[in-house]
């Protein structure tokens, strides 16, 4: 059983209906006591970092529970688009602090002139590191974004996937139990439902 953190800011319905179209049993779930009960997490997010980190601080109890989820139960959790940009430390678009499990800082793009803020469409990826969330991923997969901040790492070896749209940028990050991706696997066709089964399989 996966559980999807509802703390109502994400795009929890979508995910639950990939989830289960590929065969994988998994809720939304907003209740800190049920969410310590569960084996898989998945942190999705849409909108702006400090709405949603504001959301998590004031659910009582959620931020106590991710965190021991994550750090100590170290269990899989997979964030997603802005999920995945909360589990840094923190970012240019607010001020408050992440959830801080990989040491990064979300960055907005530059304003170039052949940079489209918000990245929005499909990109491809390269793969950084292989293991069990990449293994069916290569540098032709393409997957589908939109965001207009990205994370940029203190540390180059968490980079999982990264992606060129006018610089590069991390498009995916891991270091032990975690996992992020920029991009939206629940709208990706078959490579966004290769790396939700991947992380089911975890």
């Amino acid at each position: 059983m996966i559980s999807i953190v509802n703390y109502e800011i994400g795009n929890m319905g979508s995910m639950l209906n990939m989830l289960r179209y590929i065969g994988v049993e998994a809720n939304v779930e907003s209740d800190p006591e049920k969410l310590s009960m569960a084996r898989k997490l998945i942190l999705p997010g849409v909108g702006s970092y400090d709405i949603a980190m504001t959301k998590i601080n004031q659910i009582a109890g959620m931020k106590e529970v991710l965190n021991r989820k994550a750090q100590k139960e170290q269990v899989p959790i997979l964030g997603i688009c802005l999920g995945m940009q909360l589990m840094t430390n923190v970012s240019e678009e607010g001020k408050l602090n992440g959830l801080g499990w990989i040491p990064g800082r979300v960055k907005r793009f530059p304003s170039y002139k052949d940079i489209k803020v918000p990245h929005m469409g499909w990109n491809s990826v390269d793969v950084n590191i292989r293991n069990k969330m990449s293994a069916s991923i290569n540098n032709q997969s393409r997957f589908y974004f939109v965001h207009s901040y990205y994370v940029d790492l203190i540390d180059k070896s968490y980079s999982l996937f990264t992606t060129h749209h006018g610089i590069t940028f991390e498009s995916g990050i891991c270091l032990n139990n975690i996992y992020g991706v920029q991009f939206h696997p629940e709208k990706s066709h078959k490579y966004g439902m290769q790396i939700l089964k991947s992380f089911s399989e975890i």
